[in-house]
């Protein structure tokens, strides 16, 4: 357990609590930076295949930044590198990531959401890009995340107005992948990262990464003869001779991860 977050592992999965729900989860440089060695580790450990992330308590995801601790003075020199809640500017994970969205998630707390491969909300759940309303600027990428997600003019319609979109509307834009009732939503969730995790993680993340990393090329034709390390890595798996293997004889593959 950390100061600002609390992690737990089930198996293959880690599921990751903001744990500051007397400010709505809002987080500050140093859970931030916490939150950059929980992914870190994450990212690094061969053992953790996909991961979710939620806040404490029925009310807040994450509020966004902590503007509080910054009016007060608050030691801002601990943000990560690696962006809002170490993930917003984590460009090189290819192992996925499920944000359940418990509550409000506004201004940075989006950010972590959309910078997550599946959204799963409770039909309590807020979304927002509020920045503007403060001055600001949805620069942990919710300017560019939203509206390659959604398209323009729907982004355009969140993140010039700063309004508020329930779990419901969210799903009807396209980037909130389900909407359930508050007690189901980590069963859901769990659901969801066992549906993947019955999937080679090796082929997971080839995917991921194709598809992330084709999305910034010129053209599908760029896109489908790029180059990608984790589908070099697939195709010299372990895994890529047990899937096949594993249809033939007719049982459940047995993945390796490597």
């Amino acid at each position: 357990m950390g100061e600002f977050s609390t992690t737990e592992v089930d198996g293959n999965l880690l599921i990751v609590t903001i744990n500051r729900p007397d400010r709505l989860n809002a987080l500050h440089p140093p859970g931030n930076a916490e939150l950059a060695g929980v992914f870190d580790d994450f990212q690094n450990d061969p053992d953790l295949w996909v991961a979710i992330i939620t806040g404490a308590g029925d009310r807040g995801f994450c509020a966004g930044n902590d503007l509080r601790y910054q009016a007060e003075g608050g030691d801002m020199s601990a943000a990560p590198s690696t962006g809002f809640a170490g993930l917003t500017a984590r460009w090189d994970l290819n192992k996925p990531v499920i944000a359940a969205v418990n509550g409000v998630a506004m201004g940075g707390g989006f950010e972590i959401a959309l910078a997550c491969d599946l959204i799963v909300a409770s039909e309590t759940a807020r979304f927002a890009l509020p920045e503007p309303k403060v001055g600001l600027a949805a620069l942990a990428g919710g300017v560019h995340r939203l509206p390659r997600q959604i398209g323009l003019k729907r982004a355009m319609s969140m993140m010039l107005t700063g309004r508020h979109v329930p779990a419901a509307e969210g799903h009807e834009l396209g980037f909130v992948n389900e909407v359930v009732a508050p007690d189901q939503l980590m069963t859901r969730a769990r659901e969801w990262a066992s549906m993947i995790l019955e999937c080679s993680p090796m082929s997971i993340r080839a995917t991921k990464e194709a598809a992330m990393l084709g999305l910034e090329q010129q053209g599908l034709q760029a896109a489908y003869e790029g180059k990608y390390d984790a589908v070099r890595a697939m195709v010299k798996s372990d895994d890529f001779i047990e899937g096949p293997k594993a249809f033939s004889e007719k049982r459940a593959p047995q993945w390796k991860g490597v």
